[in-house]
């Protein structure tokens, strides 16, 4: 059953960074666009004229965002679509009483909370031009520390979360649990370093636009992934006798 279900998230996986790759060629390139002829502009204002060639791209920036962008969104989406199915299988029939189409629910939203938005929301993505090019190491490396700590905190949370809910009650113990992870993360988040480093001139209404629109291939990946999967596997497992048997 692990195997069919291993199988069908691959596939869902791959439906859902379709989705997601329509929705960063709609809302998201056009941003990229306008943040690289921002930068274009500024290294010309700043050679003077100077005769030096650029050298010559390695990747054309319209493979990048069509052939490339595909390739990149469709291979992560599917096996993120790979190991969602693996963690539905354990987490099936072990958290509380929920059908195959609300555990994937719930699933998908805890990730894209736990992996996306709150580690997003520290440090948030940046489109070409925004940030130091001597900062970046530090950044991806605070970014990834962050989603550890993340993660770190909802495990912690779930555990007790369970002897919250064995004492107060499901309502009052789930609600006690979230809360214990929101405190975790938000001072994590007061404690790590910040970077403000967009340059001048940068248009903050587009680096908002970005940051919305990296936001949204997220919210569109994992709400198909979550919805599109628990259809799937919920055919799946009446069809093999139920679940609840």
């Amino acid at each position: 059953m692990t195997g069919r279900l291993l199988v069908r998230g691959m596939l869902v996986g791959l439906i859902a960074g379709l989705l997601a790759f329509g929705f960063a060629k709609i809302f998201g390139e056009p941003q990229i666009d306008s943040a690289i002829a921002f930068e274009e502009s500024m290294s010309h204002s700043h050679s003077h004229g100077d005769a030096e060639e650029e050298e010559p791209e390695l990747v054309s920036r319209e493979v990048q965002s069509t052939f490339g962008l595909l390739t990149g969104v469709v291979a992560y989406s599917a096996s993120l679509g790979g190991i969602f199915a693996l963690v539905f299988a354990f987490s099936l029939g072990r958290i509380g009483n929920v059908g195959p189409r609300g555990l994937s629910a719930l699933l998908a939203l805890s990730a894209f909370v736990v992996l996306f938005l709150v580690p997003g929301m520290v440090y948030p993505a940046n489109p070409p031009s925004v940030g130091d090019p001597d900062t970046i190491g530090k950044r991806t490396q605070l970014f990834f520390l962050m989603l550890l700590v993340s993660v770190a905190a909802a495990v912690i949370a779930i555990s007790a979360g369970r002897k919250f809910i064995a004492s107060s009650g499901l309502w009052n113990g789930a609600i006690k649990g979230v809360a214990l992870y929101l405190v975790i993360v938000s001072i994590a988040g007061f404690l790590f370093p910040t970077f403000n480093e967009a340059p001048d001139g940068f248009s903050a209404l587009l680096l908002w636009k970005f940051r919305v629109a990296a936001v949204g291939i997220q919210v569109v990946m994992w709400t198909a992934l979550g919805l599109i999967f628990g259809a799937v596997a919920e055919r799946l497992l009446l069809a093999n006798k139920p679940y609840n048997a």
